[in-house]
């Protein structure tokens, strides 16, 4: 196929008409790298969970674990960059002059990745001007451990990687009046985010907790996807 044939069929399969579509461009690459419509990040299920099965329940350790506390969950967390955040113990909750055994230890993991726009061959032109749609989304376990276990931070950055051009946070508060145990959506779309965005940072953080063992909360289905539809001012 010619370069023109190649443009033409990227125009036709994914809706380009009135998008810039430059000639200079490798069609036939950005045609194979299928920049629209699939999930950009890497490894979006860790824990090879699927939001359409509900999450296993937790199961209670055989012997109580009376070691150091651990932070760090099992799983595969290859493409992302993982850290963790330990809190102090949380005695709020606690009146004055009450002798307490044993308190959970909890703690945040966090997980980021970047997401190179140009690398998935997205070009300037397309960012720029048609500003396609950049849809976010993640499931993530009612755990019940905490009244807040979840909390994610989005943002759509320059060529620099720091400069911020949109960005979008959750940090919902969990109803635990009732026991539930299901994956809880969190979505986001972005769009008419201006021009200049070239990466995305996507950002989550799920708390665990230590107690006799190791509870954590997971996730499964993160994703940043590109609409081949024009943004909205």
């Amino acid at each position: 196929m010619s370069a023109a044939e190649w443009k033409k069929k990227c125009e036709e399969e994914w809706s380009l008409q009135g998008a810039p579509m430059p000639d200079g461009l490798d069609w036939k690459s950005v045609y194979e790298a299928k920049p629209f419509g699939r999930n950009l990040l890497k490894n979006p299920a860790p824990y090879g969970l699927s939001k359409d099965v509900p999450p296993p329940e937790p199961e209670l350790p055989a012997v109580p674990d009376r070691g150091p506390p651990r932070f760090q969950p099992d799983g595969d967390f290859t493409g992302w960059t993982t850290n963790t955040e330990v809190l102090p113990y949380d005695t709020s909750g606690i009146p004055k002059g009450v002798a307490v055994c044993a308190l959970p230890r909890y703690s945040w993991f966090i997980m980021e990745q970047v997401v190179d726009l140009k690398a998935e061959r997205l070009w300037d032109e397309l960012l720029d001007e048609f500003q396609p749609e950049i849809a976010i989304q993640d499931w993530y376990e009612e755990s019940q451990l905490h009244d807040s276990i979840y909390q994610l931070h989005v943002k759509l950055l320059g060529a620099d990687k720091n400069t911020v051009i949109s960005e979008h946070t959750v940090n919902p508060t969990e109803q635990r009046q009732a026991y539930s145990h299901k994956w809880k959506e969190v979505s986001h779309v972005f769009s008419g985010y201006g021009p200049g965005v070239r990466y995305v940072h996507f950002l989550h953080r799920l708390k665990n907790s230590f107690l006799n063992g190791f509870h954590n909360t997971r996730f499964t289905g993160s994703a940043v996807i590109v609409r081949p539809s024009k943004s909205s001012p």
